[in-house]
């Protein structure tokens, strides 16, 4: 007596799968708010040059392809980074080798000093991407803290609680995100 060969109707196999999909499609989260936010500075005019830089105003991080920090020359824990970004920033006692402030009358705050100082940010190529995020959230961290001190001082409140777009603008223009991000290149290391 020859077995007979059971087939399955497979025929709603390609419904079902679609539903799955869909199902699993509609009931994700799938998080958007990914990327680094940097405002970036208008182009310069064709007959107009780049402005020029006193070193002292420049905070200089270089990260090696083997994710080594080196910061203002020599090397650094990148725990350390924040706290010496901020520092950096704020020159809260004028030194001679921190960056130059200007005073500019800033709505909302009245007459302020607006550091001078940029961080200059430079990757090797061989840099990993997990030592290069660190490396951002440390900088952004320092920024943010320097505009989170600000905003308490002048309105009770931090920055990120900040409602009102005029104080928001005013914090921003009294401390700005002035990092400066190299094109990767061999920077080279131990």
């Amino acid at each position: 007596m020859a077995r007979q060969s059971v087939e399955i109707n497979s025929g709603s196999m390609a419904d079902i799968s679609f539903l799955l999909l869909t199902f699993f499609l509609l009931t994700s989260s799938i998080d958007t708010d990914l990327g680094i936010i940097r405002k970036l500075p208008p182009p310069l005019e064709k007959d107009q040059t780049p402005p020029d830089i006193k070193q002292r105003n420049i905070f200089t991080v270089m990260v090696n392809k083997y994710d080594q920090l080196l910061v203002k020359g020599r090397e650094m824990d990148i725990k350390s980074l924040k706290a010496e970004a901020k520092e950096f920033m704020a020159n809260p006692y004028n030194r001679e080798d921190y960056p130059e402030k200007k005073i500019i009358d800033v709505p909302e705050l009245g007459q302020v000093e607006v550091t001078k100082g940029v961080i200059s940010l430079k990757n090797d190529r061989g840099t990993s991407y997990e030592m290069y995020i660190k490396v951002q959230d440390e900088l952004t961290a320092a920024i943010n803290e320097l505009r989170d001190d600000l905003s308490k001082e002048k309105f009770g409140v931090p920055f990120s609680k900040l409602t009102d777009q005029k104080k928001v603008d005013a914090i921003s223009t009294a401390i700005p995100i002035a990092i400066s991000e190299a094109e990767p290149e061999n920077i080279g290391g131990k």
